[in-house]
């Protein structure tokens, strides 16, 4: 038998599946991607074709494999790294889906997460899950679809139906229909999941009415579930990690000790701080997860979420047309020392960490008439590097931990003039590395950790590779001048496109509140003047009897 000498990790996310196989020394050795259809039955859906998701991913990783032109008995085991929250529920006998994946994205559960909140059910859920009650989680959306799909209710109690995450759905099909399990970090996601019991919680099911039988088995993200199975995938290989995006990324970023950071700055950004071995529920809005899990010992994780990262950068280009590359909002942001006092606040699709404010919507303030577009770039810049403070901020008030340094990856992690004011609004060195697929890497140091190709988490860290640090070089008195003025700006646009409804009723709780204070009031004069009248007529009546 060949050494072995790779790892192939798959990489499913929202728009596309990507294939990259890894040497020893966690390089890139080849990678291709493919993008698959999105679906948008009605405003707030989103879903996926869990068969084409499945196909593509298949492919791109058979076309890699060939590009890499290696023998794939040195291939040492396949990892999973998947967008979270996604599920799927297919046929156990067919493995047929009896619907499409509803996305994470999907809103059509909205309601559902508020009659929860509505019925008091928020500090149980976030006890047990570390989680909110949010159509964002899969919970909800496996309910519903058991409530919408025909007969499938009744099938899934009888055990003819299966449920699972995206990495769920992937082993499955990778190892012919063998294996039905997930790993913590996943399992996590799912608001069904506790993450101190490290099970199923039998409170949760019942709920939202969702039979076990249908959920997989949880194991740890390195641990070598089964093998990937010939007459489906060419060859046999096996899977040794599933782990769920970000927690990747935390993992391939080397954030294996407690109050170590990692920013990934995608079209959000999402940053993970490492908290131990014991989790802590958030009194900042933040959300406790398991950061993964070897050899049955569980490290968690706080995570914050800002919804407009990149994508902000590209609303510059696509919808104002200022600029034209992502490159060229960095030349102008570069050729100017400051915003000119423009702050920007972009709350596009309201604000999430630590605010969570869906009425929020997008503000750009401090405006003179010496503002110009590159004024307009630096405060865009800024404004993703504000709303990361906010996450590290709310981190540090939970957990009161000292943050050495923060890990930066992700595409809009190249940018330099961004990563520099990150490091100065942070006060904290930013490490970049110089592999910045840390998604994918990070599925693959826990495949090969589950094997052997690497020893221990010391090796992993030896090959793990800094591109470039950047320093804090503002003064403090500047930062917290900045950082005051960004949250006054948040403030302005916090609420605003809340329903008229519910600020009528908000006014007319006011005026009945003061209604009543005055009634209150006046009741009490009547009472204090009906008290002074009823001691005049005994004191007269009195003098009278004196008489």
């Amino acid at each position: 038998m060949e050494q072995k000498k790779y790892i192939l990790a798959l990489d499913q996310g929202t728009t596309s599946s990507r294939a990259i196989i890894f040497n020893q020394h966690a390089q890139k050795v080849a990678s291709g991607q493919r993008e698959f259809t999105q679906y948008f039955p009605q405003p707030g859906w989103v879903e996926h074709d869990a068969e084409e998701l499945f196909l593509g991913q298949l492919t791109v990783m058979q076309e890699t494999v060939r590009q890499a032109k290696v023998n794939t008995d040195q291939i040492a085991a396949i990892g999973i790294t998947n967008q979270r929250e996604t599920v799927v529920l297919w046929e156990k006998a067919t493995g047929k889906p009896v619907y499409h994946a509803i996305v994470w994205q999907c809103r059509r559960t909205a309601d559902m997460a508020e009659e929860l909140i509505a019925s008091g059910k928020s500090k149980m859920i976030q006890e047990k899950t570390g989680l909110i009650p949010d159509a964002y989680f899969s919970g909800t959306k496996i309910k519903w679809i058991l409530d919408n799909v025909p007969g499938i209710k009744a099938r899934a109690k009888k055990g003819e139906i299966l449920a699972g995450t995206i990495d769920t759905w992937l082993v499955w099909k990778l190892t012919g229909g063998k294996v039905h399990i997930t790993d913590t970090t996943n399992a996590s996601r799912t608001m069904l999941f506790n993450i101190h019991t490290l099970e199923w919680d039998a409170d949760l099911l019942k709920m939202l009415d969702i039979p076990k039988c249908i959920l997989p088995e949880v194991k740890d993200s390195a641990c070598v579930y089964g093998t990937t199975d010939k007459e489906v995938c060419g060859f046999e290989v096996p899977i040794a990690s599933c782990i769920g995006d970000q927690q990747a990324a935390l993992f391939g970023q080397g954030c294996f000790s407690k109050g170590s950071v990692k920013t990934t700055y995608g079209t959000g950004c999402f940053m993970l701080m490492n908290i131990g071995s014991k989790p802590i529920i958030s009194k900042n809005n933040l959300l406790t997860t398991i950061a993964f899990s070897i050899n049955g010992k569980v490290q968690y994780a706080l995570e914050g979420s800002v919804f407009m990262g990149g994508a902000t950068i590209k609303w510059l280009r696509d919808e104002l047309g200022i600029i034209r590359t992502a490159h060229e909002c960095d030349l102008l942001a570069e050729s100017v020392p400051d915003s000119n006092g423009a702050i920007l606040v972009p709350a596009f699709t309201g604000l999430g960490t630590p605010y969570w404010d869906p009425y929020a919507r997008g503000v750009l303030i401090g405006l003179t008439r010496g503002v110009n577009k590159a004024h307009v770039c630096r405060a865009t810049v800024e404004a993703i590097c504000y709303q990361v403070k906010d996450l590290l901020e709310s981190m540090r008030a939970d957990t009161g931990l000292h943050i050495k340094e923060v890990k930066v990856d992700g595409g809009a992690s190249v940018s330099n003039v961004m990563m520099q004011f990150q490091s100065d609004i942070l006060a904290k060195p930013i490490f970049r590395p110089k592999n910045v697929e840390t998604t994918a890497l990070g599925a693959a140091f826990c495949a090969g950790l589950a094997v052997g190709f690497w020893k221990d988490k010391e090796e992993i860290l030896d090959v793990w590779k800094v591109d470039k640090i950047f320093t804090t070089e503002m003064p403090s008195s500047q930062r917290h001048k900045l950082y005051e003025m960004w949250k006054k700006a948040v403030e302005r646009s916090k609420g605003w496109a809340k329903p008229e409804e519910a600020s009528t009723k908000k006014k007319k709780a006011s005026a009945k509140a003061v209604t009543n204070k005055s009634a209150t009031k006046e009741n009490k004069v009547k009472s204090s003047v009906s008290k002074t009248k009823k001691t005049e007529v005994a004191k007269t009546t009195k003098r009278k009897a004196g008489k």
